[in-house]
């Protein structure tokens, strides 16, 4: 049986269940996964989903002082190996470009890595294109492992262009996860190098909801319509615009609203609605579990994702809330980035605004608000949407394709030919 050494920023991460999702479907599919951590969880709970993947967890240093015997071990074992000025060299030219404490510190993961890789594992996998991928980059210069690539959202938008053109031309295959991110990518890769996986969403954990939409219009303060927001507080996420639009909203309209998730933005969040009087109508849950999360989409009346572009040019892809909160009825509405337009179709399967736009935010989110039937509408629409063209089954067959396992299904091999592209 093929083992594949997956490579992950961090894990278990209650914000990455697309990684989870991923690896978990895989292992049922028989392939053989050790997960190789760069850092140790800091969320407080994991996801039933974490649960269920068998795959053993190593955790590199964080940071190398942390663990000095360890490296040093490792950096005395593999510089006596031949491979090691070849890769020293790659990382050297790197670093030139890059003269920075993160660019040391992945080289010495490499080395930790490599020094300890069991013998069973014939392939590297990293979960995003910058240190995942520069630590697998490294250590299969160091072991001659193959080795490949999954880049996601703020590693395809903050990467330089030198470092994405010379991983994507050293990997063996590369996956991108938005056709946004697939076309940026194509200009910088090798002929078929690269190929387009959606994520999908596995709908055995996100059935079609149990009950009907409520039909709250706002016009009952007993009874406020439930906004719902899930995303970390970052810039990205736009949330600064959502506290911003509500406080435009029309008094007369009953809210409440609920935002699941952390993140370094988070205090500045609530001090935003304290000082706008909104502190009692908002709930800040923190970060949850999925099985809250599901509670959540299935009790909130709207779903508000108004994401940005970040000073740093950060962006979100086709965020994963969007999927869960669809596979609800959930209707959405959501900023209008290239990635999330692959998913929401304006005024049929949700609603978007222009990234930034307070006031396109808060008259959208003011006529849902009043209008339950038209909530209804997308929602239906939405959960059509997900269900025909965003199922899990629909994408990881190709996925397991390039891992060389052998074919999933029918369904599956038709799916290559619809959402694939070389």
């Amino acid at each position: 049986m093929k083992t594949v050494a997956f490579i992950l920023k961090g894990y278990p991460r209650l914000s990455e269940t697309f990684i989870a999702q991923e690896i978990l479907s895989l292992e049922r599919l028989g392939l053989a996964i050790e997960i190789v951590s760069l850092r140790r969880p800091t969320d407080v709970s994991t996801h039933p989903i974490h649960r269920e993947i068998g795959a053993p967890v190593t955790y590199l240093p964080e940071y190398l002082y942390q663990e000095p015997l360890r490296v040093l071990r490792a950096l005395t074992a593999v510089g006596r190996r031949r491979r090691f000025w070849a890769a020293f060299s790659i990382w050297g030219k790197d670093f030139i470009r890059d003269p920075t404490p993160n660019r040391i510190r992945r080289f010495g993961q490499a080395a930790v890595l490599a020094h300890g890789i069991p013998p069973r594992v014939s392939q590297l996998h990293a979960h995003f294109l910058h240190t995942p991928a520069s630590v697998a980059r490294y250590a299969s210069a160091l072991t001659g492992l193959a080795w490949s690539l999954s880049a996601h959202a703020k590693d395809i938008w903050t990467t330089p262009a030198w470092e994405k053109r010379e991983k994507l031309a050293e990997c063996d295959w590369a996956v991108t996860c938005t056709e946004t991110g697939f076309h940026h990518l194509e200009g910088l890769a090798p002929r078929d190098r690269l190929h387009l996986v959606y994520h999908g969403l596995d709908l055995d954990r996100f059935p079609a909801p149990p009950a009907p939409a409520s039909g709250r219009d706002g016009s009952d303060a007993d009874r406020p319509v439930i906004l719902l927001s899930v995303g970390r507080a970052v810039e990205k996420k736009g949330l600064d615009t959502l506290v911003e639009a509500l406080m435009r909203l029309p008094t007369h309209i009953a809210w409440r609203l609920v935002h699941i998730g952390g993140g370094p933005r988070l205090d500045h969040l609530r001090e935003m609605a304290t000082r706008s009087g909104l502190a009692d109508r908002i709930q800040w849950l923190g970060p949850q579990p999925q099985e809250v999360v599901l509670e959540n989409y299935r009790l909130a009346d709207l779903f508000i994702l108004p994401s940005v572009i970040a000073k740093d040019g950060d962006r979100d892809g086709l965020p994963n809330v969007l999927l869960e909160a669809q596979s609800q009825g959930l209707p959405c509405i959501a900023g209008k980035l290239p990635g999330i337009a692959e998913l929401i179709s304006d005024g049929t399967t949700g609603v978007l605004v222009e990234p930034g736009d307070t006031a396109a935010l808060a008259n959208a989110i003011s006529s849902l608000a009043q209008d339950p039937q038209r909530r209804r509408q997308l929602g239906s629409a939405a959960l059509s949407c997900v269900r025909k063209r965003f199922a899990l089954t629909e994408h990881i067959g190709r996925l397991a394709s390039l891992f060389g396992l052998p074919p999933v299904n029918e369904d599956a091999a038709a799916c290559e030919s619809r959402f694939t592209r070389r």
